[in-house]
């Protein structure tokens, strides 16, 4: 339900953080002196897994207090987390917010209702959240459904249908398309894209954030503003890398050359005192012009000191500087081994494949299809329609109960959690399970190839984030005796950052082996350049 707050003294302003800092709980600053302001526009929020774009949510809702700084609010806030746990007995009306409000018309209709209850009877509300539901895909919905027997994307739009209905003059999301397939996608984005007030949504979502007026990047650096959608904040990204990366190259240059001219300086300098005691040494000048000229000497060599220091923490400073903006624009290489997969190996066959559950439904199936090489295939269709099912039958994990599977090569399913991990194990653990051949030292090496360096290697892996988890999957995977020839990747990037995100497509795409994916992100479908598109 939205929350209602106090005016602001701006009329178009929604909410307002002034010089607002936020730090995590064991102290390390998040982003301090932020001043932003919220009207009634469309913000997408983007930054690495960690940078605080959910806290950014909680501060302008109030949820969260900022360390440091105000934050102000005009109207009304409504709030879609990412994560939602029904009540036990919630139902499809209360989970709406309209309960209540039904339960007002019931007793009036009913011929039970107070003056009280005729007086806030709302006669609109059955055509408004026939609207509502119906424009996120959920029509004809009983409202006295148990919100827990819906699947956590339907959840998802019914909230947001939710919010639809109370109509806050500001919205809050946090990764509203998370789990939903294309077409739910597509009718959250449309929903936002129509929404009369302020809308703020952290997102990964490239197609969702194509339709925000402006991109909010959360870094180690701050708070950068980009106008425009994701199109043009990727645009924006492209030149400050190009320029950060000449900036760091000039600020190499210049400590050099600052380094050199200070040796110079010292050089001469130590010549000039040479000559200076050379002649003192003959003994013909006078003691206090010599006092003197000693004294000259020593402040000269002061001075000179002093300014190659100043000159040098200069030169420190706009390196340190240049090499922050790089790491900000960088993208994190991952190598990926070869497979050795020839063009006309035959990698997979599926003929007439099919899987029904004890009682006879039928989940997946008949499904026929032969993959040959490194082909590329993306799996796709609405939730239930049994993609998961279908990855389980392809890698093995599930036998199927009609036709057969020839599976010639090894094959490896990494799904979203990258559950081929354990949660409790050390990625060095993990690696020696799923590679018994190999030593500890090898296991070390083949960490340190994927940037699990040192200690990192003795992370546990319910300890990484998703960029993390699934990086850890494909070093454990890719870098024994046999690495896969063939990948199967279920909705891989649903937990990932957009940094996380392109580094994954470009390990993917020097993979060399057969892919198949399942995901309802077309830009990451696009990236991946697949060859072939199986619908269910």
């Amino acid at each position: 339900m939205p929350i209602s707050q106090s005016r602001n003294a701006s009329p178009s302003a929604l909410a307002t953080l002034d010089k607002v800092a936020a730090r995590t709980p064991d102290g390390a600053t998040l982003f301090d002196n932020l001043s932003l302001t919220f009207g009634p526009e469309r913000t997408g929020i983007v930054g690495r897994n960690g940078a605080g774009k959910s806290t950014l949510l909680r501060l302008i809702s109030g949820e969260a207090a900022p360390a440091e700084g105000a934050v102000a609010r005009a109207g009304t806030i409504g709030v879609l987390d990412q994560r939602y746990e029904p009540n036990p007995g919630e139902t499809v009306a209360q989970t709406l917010g309209v309960g209540a409000a039904l339960a007002v018309v019931a007793r009036v209709l009913a011929g039970q209702g107070t003056a009280e209850d005729l007086a806030e009877a709302d006669w609109t509300l059955e055509t408004r959240l026939d609207e509502a539901l119906r424009e996120i895909g959920l029509p004809d919905l009983d409202l006295e459904r148990l919100t827990c027997s819906l699947s956590g994307g339907e959840q998802t739009r019914l909230r947001l249908a939710g919010l639809r209905l109370a109509q806050p003059d500001l919205i809050l999301l946090d990764e509203p398309t998370n789990h939903l397939d294309a077409q739910a996608r597509a009718l959250v984005a449309d929903v936002i894209a129509r929404w009369d007030g302020g809308v703020v949504v952290v997102s990964h979502d490239r197609n969702l954030l194509r339709r925000m007026d402006r991109i909010l990047e959360v870094s180690s650096l701050g708070v950068a503003s980009y106008g425009g959608g994701y199109d043009a904040y990727v645009e924006r990204k492209a030149l400050e890398r190009e320029a950060a990366t000449r900036d760091l190259a000039e600020a190499k240059r210049e400590l050099a050359r600052t380094g050199a001219e200070a040796q110079q300086r010292a050089e001469a300098q130590s010549r000039r005192d040479a000559a200076g005691r050379r002649k003192a040494a003959k003994g013909d000048m006078p003691k206090i012009l010599l006092g003197a000229r000693a004294e000259r000497a020593e402040n000269t060599g002061g001075r000179g000191r002093l300014l190659a220091e100043r000159q040098a923490e200069a030169a420190q400073d706009a390196l340190a500087s240049a090499q922050a903006r790089v790491e900000r624009t960088r993208t994190l290489a991952i190598p990926m081994p070869t497979t050795g997969l020839p063009t006309g190996r035959a990698v997979l066959t599926l003929d007439q494949m099919g899987w029904a559950t004890p009682e006879g439904r039928t989940i997946v199936g008949p499904v026929d299809l032969k993959l040959v090489g490194p082909e590329r295939v993306a799996i796709t269709g609405p939730n239930g329609a049994g993609k998961t099912t279908l990855l389980r039958l392809i890698t093995g994990d599930l036998q199927p109960t009609t036709g057969a599977v020839e599976r010639p090569v090894r094959a490896v399913l990494l799904d979203q959690e990258v559950k081929i991990l354990s949660p409790d194990e050390t990625l060095v653990e993990a690696w020696r399970r799923l590679n018994p051949e190999g030593s500890v030292n090898d296991a070390q090496a083949a960490l340190a190839r994927f940037l699990f360096r040192n200690t990192a290697a003795q992370r546990r892996v319910g300890d990484l984030s998703g960029g993390e988890r699934l990086r850890a999957g494909l070093a454990c995977v890719m870098t024994g005796a046999t690495p896969p020839q063939l990948l199967v990747l279920d909705e891989p990037t649903n937990h990932l950052d957009l940094d996380a995100i392109a580094s994954i497509e470009e390990a993917l795409n020097a993979y060399d082996g057969a892919l198949i994916v399942v995901s309802h992100d077309v830009d990451f479908l696009a990236e991946l350049k697949i060859t072939r598109t199986v619908q269910l």
